[in-house]
């Protein structure tokens, strides 16, 4: 098992029993101490983890961090996988996009191969390099390239922004919250999210569901911008009657059957 898989099933684990001890999680996932010791260490620097006395339980509350590309492009990959096909059946002919960096946007990204003549604007490197083998114009947006990723931010990238009006945004989040909407951790980040909203005519949500009911520092925008929210139905823990009441559209894909929207 990869770490990154590994990881995500710590906290699967923490989620189903609130609680966990180095040695309890050893034994679950039969790998030493010591290992389960560096994914601990790695969960907790991203603040997905607390310590407490004698274990472990999760921080849910708060967004103040990210796991890396690498390991959130492996964090619920099927459902990323499947919110980026059904995203890309809302392409038309001769669109064109705003795509936010990020893992489930990436999906996306790869989900359009057999799109044409669309024209698409990206602040990501590895998503331009994904797309520059179809027939579709590319243009990426220039900037300073962010750490443990491949996405470009910064001054120059907002400004480069401010020159397209497209009309579609595909945006992603690494917390969405009924009240507080949309949010980042990161300042910078969340002010390219931001240009990203002003710019586009129509705004898609591309998240898995384990981002919901999570609140960072910095507001990108409120629900009700929102055309579309495209998600899975992984959390059980989601009150999705009352997301389906502060949201314009919420399409949920489920893994087992048919995209279910509301």
């Amino acid at each position: 098992m990869l770490p990154a898989e590994r990881e995500q099933y710590i906290i699967t684990f923490l989620k189903a029993n609130k609680k966990a001890t180095i040695h309890t999680l050893a034994k679950e996932f039969d790998v030493h101490e010591a290992t389960i010791r560096r994914d601990l260490n790695k969960l907790e620097q991203y603040n997905h983890i607390k310590r407490t006395h004698g274990g472990v339980v999760l921080n849910d509350t708060e967004v103040w961090d990210e796991l890396n590309f690498d390991d959130r492009e492996t964090s619920y990959y099927y459902e990323k996988v499947a919110i980026g096909q059904k995203a890309a059946e809302f392409i038309e002919t001769n669109d064109t996009l705003f795509i936010d960096s990020g893992s489930t946007t990436l999906h996306f990204a790869r989900a359009l191969a057999q799109k044409n003549n669309l024209t698409i604007i990206t602040n990501d490197i590895h998503i331009a390099s994904i797309l520059k083998s179809t027939s579709n114009q590319v243009i990426v947006t220039g900037g300073t390239l962010y750490k443990d990723n491949y996405l470009l931010n910064g001054m120059m990238t907002n400004e480069a922004l401010k020159q397209f009006n497209p009309s579609k945004l595909f945006l992603a989040t690494p917390a969405i919250d009924l009240e507080k909407g949309i949010t980042h951790f990161n300042d910078t980040l969340a002010s390219t999210k931001i240009q990203m909203v002003k710019q586009a005519k129509e705004i898609y949500v591309l998240t898995d569901s384990s981002k919901f009911d999570k609140v960072s520092l910095y507001h990108v925008c409120p629900n009700d911008t929102i055309d579309v929210l495209i998600t899975d139905q992984t959390n059980s823990k989601v009150d999705w009657q009352s997301y389906r009441n502060h949201f314009n559209k919420i399409i949920t894909v489920n893994l087992n059957a048919q995209s279910e929207s509301f």
